[in-house]
């Protein structure tokens, strides 16, 4: 059996002001199950339905899901969709994961716990450092993940060990980052950005299983091939823009 990794003696406390959105792909078989696990006390839950040819949309609704749309597919359109909504809303921070069921939603309060006692601007979910369940990675992410963060670290000196979906960010500091990737770099792209402009960002391990599916992504040869293309290229292209060293403002 496969245990997620739980706050110990701590209550699973939500803070006031915290969204999630949930980027789904024809994820019908799994959105209700992400839904059902979030802990009670967020705000919103946004699903944004990007395209899908399944019942996604239908099942998120009736799970108690905001169901946005966005026809215009990638990841990246569709968190930006979601960030769209979110402009006149009382948000103090938003929580990004996927909607395969291979996170752990119940984890989110060790994600918020840094940014609520801490005062950290963005919190990564390392599946690297927490618990994997076999087979829950490629061997594509997996190298993929040791060369995209040992690239961030030789460039900017800023150590992280994964580029995860599972992540919480304060609505302040992603303002900043002024996000703009519409596909593959999304999760990269926030992470440079945050490390360009010294924002205050830290990794709590958490659990990983097997998704629900086929990932769109790894689970592709072209995808694999786009999505490494497009975070080499975030990366490089950050790496001649700065030369400024962030490694103080990483806890």
């Amino acid at each position: 059996m496969f245990f997620p990794i739980l706050p110990k003696n701590k209550p699973l406390v939500i803070p006031k002001g915290v969204f999630v959105i949930i980027p789904a792909f024809n994820e019908a078989l799994s959105i209700d199950k992400v839904i059902k696990e979030i802990p009670e006390g967020v705000e919103e839950i946004i699903v944004v339905n990007n395209n899908s040819s399944d019942h996604t949309s239908k099942v998120a609704f009736e799970s108690g899901a905001t169901v946005l749309d966005e026809p215009r597919q990638g990841y990246g359109n569709a968190c930006l969709k979601g960030l769209e909504y979110l402009r006149n809303k009382p948000v103090e921070i938003v929580v990004f994961l996927d909607a395969d069921y291979s996170d752990y939603p119940e984890e989110m309060s060790l994600l918020l716990t840094p940014i609520t006692e801490k005062n950290i601007d963005m919190v990564i979910g390392s599946r690297v450092l927490g618990k994997k369940e076999g087979g829950s990675m490629t061997p594509q992410q997996v190298f993929g993940n040791w060369l995209a963060t040992r690239l961030i670290h030789l460039f900017f000196k800023v150590k992280y060990t994964d580029l995860g979906p599972f992540r919480a960010i304060k609505y302040k500091s992603l303002e900043k980052l002024k996000m703009e990737d519409t596909t593959y770099g999304w999760t990269v792209e926030m992470q440079l950005k945050a490390a360009k402009l010294g924002l205050k960002t830290t990794e709590v391990p958490v659990s990983y299983k097997r998704r629900i599916g086929k990932s769109k992504v790894s689970g592709t040869v072209k995808g694999t091939v786009l999505a490494g293309y497009k975070i080499l290229s975030w990366i490089f292209k950050y790496a001649l823009t700065t030369n400024k060293s962030t490694s103080q403002n990483q806890l």
